[in-house]
């Protein structure tokens, strides 16, 4: 929200593409969504962490290589945690997906 409040919701992040400007800029409300939904609707929310974070990874791949820029240096620790965070993602889901339909032993 930080970026959102500094820059407004028409910011274009230096010039790039308009599909890449509205992509990220929806991340802004659908991440919060995605986490809140965690918590309100589980398994809408683990969809919805699922289908966020791959088109997140798909979406920069293909960004870095519309735009030339190199998976290294500064940009490099923000693409390599989204990748770990993307395979966290798929290596849990079904874990957190069949912990859903057990019953609560609280």
């Amino acid at each position: 929200m930080g970026i959102l409040a500094a820059h407004g919701l028409r910011w274009d992040y230096g010039g790039v593409p308009g599909f890449t400007r509205v992509f990220w800029t929806s991340l802004t409300f659908l991440d919060p969504l995605a986490a809140i939904l965690l918590f309100l609707k589980p398994r809408v929310g683990l969809a919805m962490t699922a289908a966020i974070i791959t088109t997140d990874v798909t979406h920069n791949v293909w960004f870095y290589a519309h735009v030339g820029l190199p998976l290294r240096g500064y940009l490099n620790w923000m693409f390599v945690s989204q990748v770990a965070f993307l395979l966290f993602v798929f290596l849990t889901i079904r874990i957190a997906w069949r912990g859903l339909s057990r019953p609560s032993r609280l």
